[in-house]
């Protein structure tokens, strides 16, 4: 297989609205709306997971969105939301240095994928791929997942807050699940779409039934409301530890090659070559300055959702004006006070249930990556390296580096990865990036 991978080619598909073309008021609402709710679950899970404002992911989706929109010269029809690879290194950089301390970290993450929009502009792509083989960047998504494991069960079981396990708490938490898997599974269209919302609803149901839910804060809320925004260059009062940023910061090199295979996906369903035109470096560029944004806010930072790149293949409909005016809606919406309110009252076992599913998902991405790139685990280079980035991830390792600064996690695992990758001999696997570098949020 040659070294050389090439972007897709331009494809004839034939749009139901064009990139550039305004459809009339009353179908950009509904076409809008459905975008809204393509991304509304994954999007809010995110803060509901990390205890950041739902409210504010919003905004800062709906903002960085725009943002993405005019960064890419209107050419790529792309919605962004909260990103579920920053959820551990988030909760970790909060209870470091607070949640300003987290969000500076997640700003310098956001840094990187500018750094690589230059690299890609003046260097080209081959050299991102050859650094980043399926071989590596397929582990590494597993071990985001798995790792947050122990987190789902224990919301599930009502332990995420240092409570005594809960057969109430817990048979809701499988009822929210059971939900989800069958919304999943058997809904088809545009409902097939929405698993992650039908079961948060379907479970938000059951535990209202059974007494968990407190309506009063509801009730209480006024119209509209501000959202709990966190300004970190204005609040952190403190200096951030070094920690913060090797917990965050790594996180960019796992999502840049998520990015990358969203806009492989997404020329094929637009048959337009937007790796070629706007350009990778656009694209990468976009993404960096909206989790900047989301940062700045106090959100979380932000990527290029698949579940919107599906409902453009279904609809074909890829105008850019009905992606921003999902994006409009989305920050109108955050500043409806009761509505704020009612994703406060979700029980910690609700969001558990989902999220067995979700982190699931995740790792299954990460070996789905494996597939895709044709990864042979019959080579004992392949094998070595795909052990040992799962045990050092997933079993707490830790590299001090002097007195103040440590890698683990998910960091320690992808730089041991990426090492191994290059010392070790034999071919290094770049694969078909059409395939290979598919993974896309739950």
């Amino acid at each position: 297989m040659s070294d050389r991978i090439e972007p897709p080619a331009s494809g004839a598909v034939t749009p139901a609205v064009g990139l550039h073309e305004r459809p009339a008021a009353g179908k950009w609402l509904a076409l809008s709306l459905q975008h809204l709710f393509a991304m509304f679950g994954a999007t809010i899970l995110v803060p509901l997971l990390t205890g950041l404002d739902p409210a504010v992911a919003l905004v800062t989706s709906g903002a960085g969105t725009l943002a993405y929109l005019v960064i890419t010269k209107g050419q790529i029809p792309a919605y962004l939301g909260s990103s579920f690879a920053f959820i551990a290194p988030i909760t970790a950089g909060a209870e470091a240095a607070g949640v300003a301390g987290a969000m500076v970290g997640a700003f310098a993450a956001g840094l990187v994928y500018l750094a690589v929009a230059a690299a890609v502009r003046g260097f080209g792509i081959n050299w991102l791929l050859k650094l980043l083989p399926p071989v590596v960047v397929g582990p590494v998504i597993m071990v985001i997942g798995l790792s947050l494991a122990s987190t789902a069960v224990d919301m599930a079981t009502n332990q995420a807050g240092g409570g005594d396990y809960s057969s109430l708490h817990f048979g809701v938490a499988m009822a929210t699940l059971a939900i989800t898997i069958l919304a999943a599974v058997f809904l088809s269209g545009f409902l097939s779409m929405l698993p992650v919302l039908i079961g948060i609803l379907g479970g938000y149901t059951i535990a209202a039934v059974v007494g968990l839910v407190d309506f009063a804060p509801v009730m209480d809320a006024s119209v509209v409301r501000l959202p709990d925004f966190v300004i970190p260059f204005v609040t952190q009062e403190t200096s951030v530890p070094p920690e913060v940023f090797f917990l965050l910061v790594p996180v960019a090199v796992v999502t840049v090659a998520e990015h990358i295979g969203d806009q492989f996906v997404l020329s094929k369903v637009i048959g337009r070559n937007t790796i070629k035109q706007p350009g990778l470096h656009r694209s990468l560029m976009g993404d960096g300055v909206a989790t900047m944004l989301a940062a700045c806010l106090g959100g979380p930072p932000n990527t290029t959702y698949g579940e919107n790149i599906g409902v453009l293949a279904i609809t074909r409909v890829f105008s850019i004006y009905v992606i921003a005016g999902a994006a409009v809606l989305a920050i109108a919406l955050a500043f409806l006070g009761n509505f704020s309110a009612f994703l406060n009252t979700i029980p910690t076992a609700v969001m558990g249930g989902v999220s067995i599913l979700l982190f699931g998902i995740i790792a299954a991405s990460g070996l789905r990556t494996m597939i895709e790139g044709r990864v042979d685990l019959g080579e004992k280079r392949n094998l070595a390296i795909v052990s040992v980035v799962l045990v050092i991830g997933i079993g707490g390792a830790v590299l001090p580096i002097g007195d103040l600064v440590e890698l683990s996690g998910m960091a320690l695992s992808a730089l041991v990865g990426i090492g191994l990758n290059q010392l070790l001999p034999g071919k290094h696997l770049t694969g078909d990036i059409e395939r290979v570098l598919t993974h896309h949020e739950p």
